[in-house]
């Protein structure tokens, strides 16, 4: 069910896990906070030769767009891989203002193929300035083994009390596994058994200002 947020933006209601995909205080803002503010912006003022991000949640396809539109202005190809078991119907993807609130209209054909590009099938989506490549994975993190050269993991899985195992030690140290030494991990979560867990991965855990609406999010790097 699409619902509105608080700062305007769209975000969807799922009944199968009762839980909302953003939080009611602005997806919008969630997400420039949580994932661009707090991961991709260190990265991309670092000129780095390349940008390897993986993305937990693919949803509604927010984070992948702001990250898209973040990064359209720098010279560094971006691969961009995501992951969601559960696709939303382009019925309702279609629905989503995402567009018309960051005065992208005229890109939005580029948000549509997001959500309509075929599994594992590496497509580029921009070459502006310089690439932007984009792969999906349509299927459970538990089914996909991935090179340890990923340098941002936005983990926007849904909360702990409806995914739980996804906050468990077997996938988290699976993405520890992922990153490049000095890779981060954001998340919009601070719940402290999931940062205990973090640690006894090995991540060096730090706790920060959260969204709109959460004292505290939690940013964790590979040493």
């Amino acid at each position: 069910m699409l619902i509105t947020t608080e700062d305007g933006s769209h975000s969807v209601y799922t009944e199968q896990f009762d839980a909302t995909y953003h939080s009611r205080h602005g997806a919008i803002g969630e997400t420039l906070h949580v994932f661009i503010e707090a991961a991709l912006r260190p990265v991309l003022v670092q000129k780095r030769a390349e940008i390897r991000i993986l993305e937990m949640g693919f949803g509604t396809g927010l984070n992948a767009w702001m990250t898209f539109l973040e990064t359209r202005s720098h010279e560094i190809p971006i691969f961009y891989d995501t992951i969601e078991a559960f696709p939303l119907p382009s019925e309702i993807a279609r629905q989503l203002n995402y567009p018309q609130l960051t005065a992208s209209t005229d890109l939005e054909n580029i948000f549509f193929k997001m959500h309509d590009v075929p599994a594992l099938v590496p497509i580029l989506l921009s070459d502006v300035k310089a690439p932007f490549i984009f792969k999906k994975y349509l299927q459970t993190i538990e089914s996909i083994d991935f090179e340890s050269n990923t340098d941002i993991i936005y983990y926007d899985a849904f909360a702990p009390q409806a995914q739980p195992h996804l906050w468990e030690f077997a996938i988290l140290n699976k993405m520890f596994q992922t990153l490049k030494s000095g890779g981060v991990l954001v998340t919009y979560c601070a719940q402290g058994a999931f940062k205990r867990t973090l640690k006894q991965v090995g991540f060096k855990v730090e706790g920060i200002p959260g969204p709109a609406g959460k004292r505290e999010m939690t940013r964790a790097f590979k040493p």
